[in-house]
């Protein structure tokens, strides 16, 4: 396969497998209470994380000094958002809820500002403004259609965005460098530790009851999303550029929201729709690399002359 059809593969694997992930965690809710589903989708992928770590001969353990974010990142990056994701599922359509998630990338922009401080160019400044002004409208109005639990959904994916754009800017200051496979092998096996242990307290876990969907989905979770993604997304980072990488976050909100609306008959109001163009925008904007259209307009002076 040549390396032009290998990052089309990986563009639209990246955007299929977290386009149905969305839907994958609304079918697990059906008969797997949300902590101890999670726990049960990172049990399963950190058997598998970790044998492509060691046919990779990426290192299982942060380096020395750095192993305490070993937890950091299994309670803080893995266990709290994703229980939180699925959680907010229970509220809100798998539609809504990967529409919210798209907005990681102006997350990420804004905790960098905060907190490696980053200065953003013009254009990032408007696409940030631009998609945070879109998802607050596009979420009124659903909220104004549905029900007052909607705001339950909101916030919790909401808080799961944050956390993970926090994560990604304090892992990007204390612990870059780190192997891939080595951020999600071992905190991915002692988060599905921790949720277990909270689930056996918290939660009414009937095993007889779950469903060969609930269970298929859970099993699709564990190997193709938290898997499969993982090493699609970072080798598409590998063979193209980070920016044509992150178009990925402006096409599976699209591919969530048509299962959604095809499968559950769960479709946004005409108004959020309309909404979504400049949101993407917005998300886009926040992802073209500062000075872009400098050099563009340079090239063209120079051009001209």
């Amino acid at each position: 396969m040549n390396s032009k059809l290998l990052t089309i593969f990986l563009f639209v694997s990246v955007c299929l497998i977290w386009g149905t992930t969305w839907f994958a965690m609304e079918v697990a809710l059906n008969s797997i209470p949300p902590i101890f589903a999670t726990a049960l989708r990172f049990l399963l992928a950190a058997p598998l994380l970790v044998v492509l770590a060691k046919i990779l001969n990426q290192p299982l353990l942060f380096p020395k000094g750095k192993r305490r974010w070993l937890f950091i990142v299994a309670l803080m990056y893995f266990a709290i958002p994703f229980t939180l994701m699925i959680f907010g599922e229970q509220y809100i359509s798998s539609g809504l809820a990967s529409i919210i998630f798209a907005n990681m990338p102006v997350a990420v922009m804004l905790m960098s500002g905060l907190f490696l401080s980053l200065r953003l160019a013009k254009h990032q400044i408007l696409g940030l403004i631009t998609a945070v002004v879109s998802l607050c409208l596009i979420l009124a109005n659903e909220m104004q259609m549905g029900s007052d639990d909607y705001l339950i959904g909101t916030v919790c994916l909401g808080v799961a965005v944050a956390m993970h754009a926090i994560m990604y800017v304090l892992v990007q200051k204390h612990c870059k460098g780190i192997e891939v496979l080595t951020y999600n092998a071992l905190p991915s096996f002692i988060a599905s530790l921790f949720l277990f242990a909270v689930s056996a307290v918290s939660e009414n876990v009937n095993v007889e009851a779950f469903t060969w969907d609930s269970m298929s989905a859970v099993v699709y979770l564990g190997f193709v999303a938290s898997v499969g993604g993982i090493v699609a997304y970072f080798k598409l980072v590998q063979v193209s550029t980070p920016f044509q990488a992150s178009i990925c976050f402006l096409i599976f909100p699209v591919v969530a929201l048509l299962i959604s609306s095809y499968i559950n008959g769960e479709a946004l109001s005409q108004q959020s729709l309309l909404m979504m163009l400049p949101l993407l925008v917005g998300i886009l904007l926040t992802k073209v690399p500062k000075g872009i259209f400098k050099r563009r307009s340079a090239l063209k002076v120079v051009q001209n002359n």
